[in-house]
């Protein structure tokens, strides 16, 4: 059973915390998974454009941004883990750090993401 502690959650939760930094102030980051995904950024960001045409990138919240990036990196670039795990760790990563409709537009970005790929 995943818990708050599992390490490979607290790597996810350091690197939305390093990509909503980020956000504020663009400067290198010492996480190498935030770094890693902004790598990939413009790729990232076209997918949120494109599964997510009513909300465009700069009204987003920006805690939901941080975590759909990391999301969408390892949905489409690292595709190590299962995609379950993926959706449901942003999910707990909205629900940890966004407001209340955070995990239903987290859930439905990836959602449409998932359709689209």
């Amino acid at each position: 059973m995943k818990t708050s502690s599992d390490p490979r959650h607290q790597k996810r939760r350091k690197a939305v915390q390093a990509l909503f930094t980020w956000g504020f102030q663009h400067h290198k980051l010492e996480d190498s998974l935030a770094n890693q995904t902004l790598k990939y950024l413009s790729r990232v960001d076209k997918l949120i454009t494109e599964c997510a045409p009513e909300w465009p990138i700069e009204q987003i919240n920006r805690i939901d941004l941080a975590i759909l990036r990391l999301a969408l990196f390892e949905l489409t670039v690292v595709k190590k883990e299962p995609v379950k795990v993926i959706i449901d760790e942003a999910v707990e990563l909205a629900k940890e750090f966004g407001g209340d409709s955070s995990p239903a537009f987290v859930n439905g970005v990836l959602g449409t993401v998932l359709k689209k790929i």
